[in-house]
């Protein structure tokens, strides 16, 4: 079986995906949401790193990162953000049918999927395609009918800063 290798580079700038298990719809609850900004602030702290996109769907949350120079070490940002998620919330969304032998032997919860997905960003013009994808999302999945309309989005900072305009990504009829 082949062995998948992550992308190690220090001070890179990270596309991620990172899912639920079983694609629950729980994300976008309140006590998931505080949850999982304290974790990131906590996180923060001890080891800092960039948000330069974020959203968050019920199922998933899309983010792109950038780590701090001579730092590669998103893997372990994301055990911590996840595990402290799981500490703050697990037990409310706890589900014991859920729970393999895999995911009792590693003490995991029933909130999110073992793996998550990476893309290294290795230049601006790989940059911007997934700063769209991330905020166009909730559009795509049927959740808004535009990009403006979807509360848990880094998208209103990108406009503050003149990066889109108020009126990007307004979903057109077929």
């Amino acid at each position: 079986m082949a062995r998948y290798r992550r992308a190690n580079v220090a001070g890179g700038s990270y596309f991620f995906t990172v899912v639920t298990e079983r694609r629950q719809a729980i994300l976008t609850d309140a006590a998931i949401r505080e949850a999982l900004r304290a974790a990131i602030e906590t996180v923060r702290v001890r080891r800092p790193f960039r948000i330069d996109g974020w959203v968050l769907l019920p199922d998933h949350q899309h983010t792109i990162w950038t780590l701090p120079e001579g730092d590669a070490d998103f893997a372990t940002r994301w055990r911590l953000i996840k595990s402290h998620v799981t500490r703050a919330c697990g037990g409310a969304y706890f589900r014991s049918a859920w729970l393999t032998d895999r995911r009792a032997k590693k003490a995991c919860g029933t909130l999110w999927q073992h793996r998550y997905w990476e893309h290294l960003l290795r230049d601006e013009a790989d940059r911007r395609h997934p700063l769209d994808y991330l905020h166009w999302n909730p559009v795509k999945h049927g959740r808004v009918k535009q990009v403006a309309d979807w509360p848990w989005s880094s998208f209103h900072r990108h406009v503050a800063l003149g990066n889109y305009p108020l009126d990007w990504g307004v979903a057109v009829p077929l």
